[in-house]
């Protein structure tokens, strides 16, 4: 599948993009779940992880801050799954915390590689370098 190595940019682009708008969407179900009344106002850990969510989302979207904030988001789904999942059983399987675990990864994954094209962090490591 060699082929494929010629699109590599444009397919982590595409995955960073979706990662971010599937986790922007985990933010606005808990805005929705506390405003609604069906989540308590007054949980601390829910309203972190609804704002970290929303705004994480947005941003590995755009591709803006892309490194520090996929980190957070990576802490936020480690935090997510020892506190909510792994005490119910040992494997992700069986804990349904295997999302967790994948986005934990993911994101961990983006913290490494960085925005790539297709980002605002892109487009100004251009602009920088053009400008030098």
């Amino acid at each position: 599948m060699k082929f494929l190595s010629a699109y590599k940019e444009q397919a982590y682009a595409i995955m960073r993009i979706v990662t971010g708008l599937l986790f922007i969407q985990h933010g606005i179900q808990k805005m929705i779940m506390i405003s609604g009344g069906q989540m308590p106002a007054n949980n601390i850990l829910m309203i972190l992880a609804m704002i970290i969510e929303t705004v994480a989302g947005l941003l590995v979207i755009i591709g803006w801050q892309t490194r520090p904030t996929a980190f957070i988001a990576s802490g936020e789904m480690a935090v997510a799954y020892f506190k909510g999942h792994a005490a119910a059983a040992l494997l992700p399987i069986n804990n349904k915390g295997e999302l967790a675990v994948i986005y934990c990864f993911v994101f961990l994954f983006i913290a490494t590689y960085g925005a790539g094209i297709w980002s605002v962090d892109g487009s100004l490591t251009e602009r920088s370098r053009s400008e030098q």
